[in-house]
């Protein structure tokens, strides 16, 4: 028998990969557009390797006709063929069913909450996001005066009007003036919010409203525009270090700004507003659920416009029962709170002065106020800077700072 260490010998032919191997050298493609790996994301179904070294390799694509096929396909074999003992590389491609492409969304949302890019937003800064399904429930309303409830607390407040198309923020809480500028350490363009003093706390205040030139303009921006918006004000923004809770005022629906939020913040958690109607109910359904498949918790469902409290104390239903009760039921998040209707609170609004400041005695302004001391004492208490976790979150800030 020869001998293959002999000089002149050919040395024998490696032996073929194993589908074990091949799966390792294909956690090495990315998908292109969720930048993430293939094999991660369950897209790899099937792999074969014959005694020669031939690799077969079964691909499910979201849809047959994803234009990135061929991009993968090329990536795939690359990544085989460089394998030892491989002598040819065929790929097979199939379609996934629903329930794997739901699946691989979860995954893909999964890995970008755990990997979210750096925020002005300190760890310790608790994030309440306010939403909705539709529009008309009174979801801004119940953020201004929420965030001016937690304020008179205290607490240093930040509040996001994210509702890029539809900002009222400002006027609700009678900020006006464009936001002003301050250049970072490292020479970075960064937006400081209107301060506004509240009773023992401080609110600071960022929308799109301060940057325009006037209130009446259309903001004609499509959903990645927005999304960056978004992003620009969580990161380019000096809330300070100080800042107890930020509330962001979301759009109605479960698009574009749901995601990029979820992606930036997954430390946020949801406050989903209804009415008592069945209809809005059902709709508000959606965002807790949007939320929850973005990894977010669902801090609970605040019914606005509950019942209207006449002058004679007496209490009538106008837009039906039980809205509240329904989505928590359904959701399994606790009913924080019901509003009653009020008129002072539409007026103080309109006025720039929250009902909780300029009525705090009114039904309306109490029925915040205990949403905002159910916030703070039980559901999402502010961080107590004296616990080991908190030091660390602040020093790891602080290095993330200065790297």
């Amino acid at each position: 028998m020869a001998d293959p260490t002999a000089p002149g010998a050919t040395p024998a032919p490696p032996p073929p990969p194993s589908p074990d191997d091949v799966r390792g050298a294909l956690a090495g493609v990315l998908d292109p557009e969720l930048r993430a790996s293939i094999v991660d994301l369950g897209m790899v179904k099937d792999v074969s390797v014959d005694r020669t070294g031939a690799v077969r390799v079964a691909v499910a694509l979201t849809t047959a006709a994803c234009p990135l096929r061929g991009q993968i396909a090329t990536e795939v074999r690359s990544k085989v063929a460089g394998l030892p003992g491989v002598s040819s590389v065929e790929v097979d491609y199939g379609e996934m069913t629903p329930q794997e492409r739901s699946a691989l969304m979860q995954r893909a949302r999964k890995r970008a909450a755990e990997q979210a890019p750096p925020t002005q937003v300190p760890a310790t800064t608790r994030v309440v996001a306010v939403g909705s399904g539709k529009g008309g429930v009174g979801k801004s309303s119940v953020t201004a005066n929420l965030a001016a409830a937690l304020a008179a607390r205290g607490l240093t407040v930040g509040v996001l009007d994210a509702d890029i198309w539809g900002f009222s923020i400002p006027r609700m809480l009678g900020v006006a003036g464009r936001l002003g500028g301050e250049k970072a350490a490292d020479g970075r363009g960064m937006i400081v919010p209107h301060e506004v003093p509240l009773g023992a706390g401080r609110l600071r205040v960022v929308s799109m409203g301060l940057l325009v030139d006037d209130e009446d303009t259309a903001l004609m921006w499509r959903g990645l525009i927005l999304a960056k918006a978004l992003e620009q004000f969580l990161t380019d923004v000096r809330w300070g270090d100080d800042l107890d809770y930020l509330l962001i005022d979301m759009p109605p629906g479960t698009g574009d700004i749901q995601m990029a939020l979820a992606r930036l913040l997954p430390q946020a958690e949801m406050l989903v507003v209804t009415t008592p109607a069945k209809g809005a109910q059902k709709v508000a359904a959606r965002v807790a659920d949007m939320a929850r498949r973005s990894y977010l918790k669902v801090l609970g469902v605040v019914e606005n416009m509950s019942e209207f409290v006449a002058p004679d104390g007496s209490r009538h239903t106008i837009f039906g029962r039980g809205g509240g009760e329904r989505l928590a039921a359904m959701t399994g998040a606790p009913l924080v709170g019901r509003i009653p209707i009020e008129p002072a609170v539409t007026e103080g609004g309109d006025a720039g002065r929250p009902v909780v400041v300029e009525r705090p005695g009114s039904p309306a302004a109490a029925a915040f106020a205990a949403i905002a001391e159910r916030i703070v004492t039980e559901l999402l208490p502010p961080v107590e800077m004296a616990g080991c976790t908190a030091r660390m979150h602040e020093l790891a800030a602080r290095v993330g700072t200065r790297a």
